[in-house]
C-alpha cells in the first residue's frame, strides 16, 4: 500500500521551479509586472488600461521593432486581468518561430482555443483580479507563421472569439495577412527615446547597486539603437566583466562597445579621415592626416589595420554609413554616391565576398566621391 501527501508534492514541485535572483537575466529579472511598469508606450499602455478595466478585450496585433516591450506589455497585461493563480491555465504563449507550421494551428492551439474556461478560483495572494470568462493565446513571432497556419487560424479566432482571445506579436505587421490583421485592433509600438531608456538603465543600476555616469547610459542607448532588451543585456554582461577583476573596476564606454562588438568610434572617425572625409575628433594614428588623404598607400594601409584588429567589416561599413548620410558638410550629391558604393559592397558581402577587398574598394571610391 503506498502513501502519497499530495500537499507535500506541490511544495516540491513549487521548490523546484525558485530561480535564485542572482542568477536570472535581467531581461527577466527587471520585465514590468504591471502595464504602469511599461517604458515609453504610452498610447498603447493608455488603451489597454481602459480595456483592463472594462475587461473587454479585443484580439490584439503588437508589432514594432524588438526590444520595444511587445511580449512584456501582454504578458504583464495578462498577470493582471487573471492573477497568479489562473495565469497557467488561462494563458498559453507560443513563439511562432518554433512552432508555426499549420498542425500546430489545428492541434495545440485549436485544443487550447475550444476549452471553456474554468470558472474563477480566489486568489491566495489575497488581491482580488478581474479574471474575465474567456482565456488569452499569445503568439510571439507570428510574422515567421506560414501563410497556411495563418489562413487555419483565422477561422479559429472567429469561431472560438467567444471563450479565447489572441494576442499576435510580431515585428513586421506586413508578413500578417490581410485576413488576419483585420481581426485585430493593431497596436505600433515605436522604438525607446533615450530619455526613457535612460530611466529604465538607471533604475537597475541602482537597483544591482552598479555606479555607472550617464556617458556610458548614452552608449548603451546608442549601441542598442532603441532595444531596451539589448541595453539591458549589454549593461549585466558589462558589470559581470567589471566584477570579475580583483579589485573590480568601473564600467566605461569602451567596455560596453567591445560587448556590443561595435567598431570604436575613434578607429571610425580615424578611418573617415584617412578617406578625405572631415572629422573633427579624429586621432592621428599611423600617419593618417589630411595631407595624405587621397594616397592609396595611406587607404590600403589603414584598411588592413582594420582587419588585423579584427573589426567586422559589416559593422564598419554600417557605421561609416551613418557617419556619411549624417555629415554636415557633405553634399546630396556626395552621400548618394557613397550609398552607392554602400549597397553594392553590402551585396558583396551577403554573397561572401572578401571583407579587406571590399572595405578597400569603398574606402577608395568614397575617397573619389567626395574629392
Amino acid at each position: 500500500m503506498s502513501f502519497f501527501n499530495p500537499k507535500g508534492a506541490s511544495a516540491k514541485t513549487s521548490q523546484k521551479h525558485v530561480v535564485d535572483p542572482a542568477l536570472q537575466p535581467w531581461v527577466e529579472k527587471y520585465r514590468p509586472r504591471t502595464i504602469d511598469d511599461v517604458s515609453a508606450q504610452e498610447h498603447t499602455v493608455t488603451v489597454l488600461r481602459k480595456a483592463l478595466t472594462s475587461t473587454n478585450l479585443p484580439h490584439m496585433l503588437f508589432y514594432g521593432p524588438p526590444g520595444t516591450g511587445k511580449t512584456s506589455t501582454i504578458l504583464a497585461l495578462s498577470r493582471q486581468l487573471f492573477g497568479p493563480d489562473n495565469f497557467r491555465n488561462r494563458v498559453l504563449e507560443l513563439n511562432a518561430s518554433d512552432e508555426r507550421g499549420i498542425s500546430i494551428v489545428r492541434e495545440k492551439i485549436k485544443d487550447f482555443a475550444r476549452q471553456t474556461p474554468r470558472a474563477q478560483a480566489v486568489s491566495s495572494d489575497g488581491k482580488t483580479y478581474p479574471c474575465p470568462p474567456y482565456k488569452i493565446i499569445i503568439l510571439d513571432e507570428a510574422d515567421s507563421m506560414t501563410q497556411d497556419a495563418q489562413g487555419a487560424l483565422r477561422r479559429i479566432m472567429e469561431t472560438y472569439a467567444r471563450i479565447t482571445r489572441f494576442c499576435l506579436v510580431c515585428n513586421y505587421v506586413t508578413r500578417i495577412i490581410e485576413p488576419l490583421a483585420s481581426r485585430c485592433s493593431k497596436f505600433r509600438f515605436t522604438p525607446l527615446d533615450p530619455s526613457s531608456s535612460s530611466l529604465r538603465l538607471s533604475h537597475i543600476a541602482q537597483c544591482e547597486h552598479i555606479d555607472i555616469d550617464s556617458a556610458v547610459i548614452d552608449t548603451l542607448i546608442k549601441t542598442s539603437s532603441g532595444d531596451l532588451r539589448r541595453s539591458i543585456t549589454y549593461l549585466q554582461s558589462a558589470s559581470r566583466l567589471a566584477s570579475s577583476t580583483s579589485p573590480p573596476t568601473a564600467i566605461t564606454s569602451l567596455d560596453i562597445q567591445e560587448i556590443a562588438g561595435v567598431v570604436p568610434e575613434s578607429v571610425i572617425n580615424d578611418f573617415a579621415s584617412t578617406l578625405g572625409i572631415e572629422v573633427e575628433d579624429a586621432m592621428d594614428v599611423g600617419g593618417s592626416t589630411k595631407h595624405n588623404a587621397n594616397s592609396f598607400g595611406a587607404i590600403q594601409s589603414k584598411v588592413k589595420e582594420l582587419m588585423r584588429e579584427g573589426f567586422s567589416a559589416t559593422q564598419i561599413l554600417s557605421q561609416l554609413h551613418d557617419l556619411v548620410v549624417l555629415h554636415p558638410t557633405l553634399n546630396g550629391r556626395q552621400k548618394s554616391s557613397c550609398a552607392l558604393v554602400f549597397a553594392e559592397a553590402d551585396k558583396a558581402l551577403c554573397d561572401g565576398a572578401d571583407e579587406e577587398l571590399w572595405i578597400l574598394e569603398v574606402g577608395l571610391r568614397i575617397n573619389k566621391a567626395i574629392s
